[in-house]
């Protein structure tokens, strides 16, 4: 047998790499999964010669990316040019790093950023609270716990805003915790939390429930290709597409309407991020409001 160490890159950190994916291969049901900060072309060498690296290495570029259409459009076709032949891409929209993405581009357009996510072709990686639109917390200086603060105060670099405790109700301690957490509860707890939007169809939470439940009943989104098909300003546009069926994605990314007349787009609304366009056609023109986004047939 031919050891996969001979087939990476001679790197102390590839043969690391090499031999983690040797042994996770000897068990069933497993991914091996990078964290790793570096630029595409860097990053897409984790997944090794013959792809016997990394199942994932992680993608965090989508986080850093100035969050415009024309900006995000480069990234995918960037990254998706980057990697290796039949190698599966990834994507990851927040962690415990940055400041949330709610707080970076905006309640409204973090719905967009969830569509993002959720059809883009790949693994998308959820950062826990996203999913209710949770947003940066403030920190006091007597409640910082991040050592990077502690050892550089005043210059920002504290990661504490984005680790608060998950919200999962609007009792004590937001169902977190019986007892006082080491870090505060973001101040609209009560009415950002689980338990609260589940009950609200229109919630972050219910979209993103229907957007792992779209992507789960349509393998063009789970499976298909990506096709880019316009990105200009404020909108961006693609398609994924699996076995000769089609579904379109487009996303505004301003803050006013557009709508546009194009003679090729025939389809059925599946998903608006307000919830509420479900089961309309499109019939040549496609109106899409400001910080709106569509996943409609084809």
């Amino acid at each position: 047998m031919i050891s996969t160490r001979s087939l990476w890159p001679r790197t102390s950190t590839g043969y690391v790499v090499a031999e983690l994916r040797e042994v996770i291969e000897k068990f069933d049901d497993r991914v091996l999964i990078g964290e790793i900060y570096l630029p595409l072309e860097k990053l897409a060498a984790y997944y090794g010669r013959d792809l016997a690296g990394a199942h994932l290495p992680f993608n965090f570029a989508l986080i850093s990316t100035p969050w415009s259409a024309r900006a995000v459009a480069k990234l995918i076709d960037n990254y998706e040019a980057a990697l290796p032949p039949g190698a599966w891409p990834n994507w990851v929209l927040g962690n415990h790093d940055r400041q949330r993405i709610a707080s970076r581009v905006g309640i409204d357009q973090a719905r967009v950023a969830a569509m993002l996510l959720l059809t883009l072709r790949g693994t998308p990686t959820l950062y826990y609270g996203d999913e209710i639109g949770m947003s940066q917390t403030d920190i006091r200086p007597d409640q910082v716990r991040d050592p990077w603060e502690k050892n550089l105060p005043g210059l920002g670099l504290g990661r504490d805003g984005c680790r608060t405790p998950m919200q999962w109700d609007s009792t004590q301690q937001a169902g977190f915790s019986a007892a006082e957490p080491w870090l505060p509860l973001s101040r609209n707890f009560a009415s950002e939390n689980v338990a609260t939007e589940y009950l609200d169809p229109t919630s972050m939470l219910s979209l993103y429930r229907a957007l792992i439940a779209l992507r789960r009943a349509r393998p063009e989104l789970a499976l298909g290709a990506y096709k880019p098909v316009r990105a200009d300003v404020d909108i961006l546009m693609f398609e994924r597409k699996h076995q000769g069926q089609r579904v379109l994605v487009a996303l505004n990314f301003g803050r006013e309407p557009v709508s546009f007349e194009t003679n090729s787009l025939r389809g059925q609304i599946l998903l608006s991020t307000f919830m509420d366009r479900q089961g309309d056609d499109m019939d040549g023109r496609l109106a899409l409001r400001g910080s709106e986004g569509l996943v409609m047939t084809l």
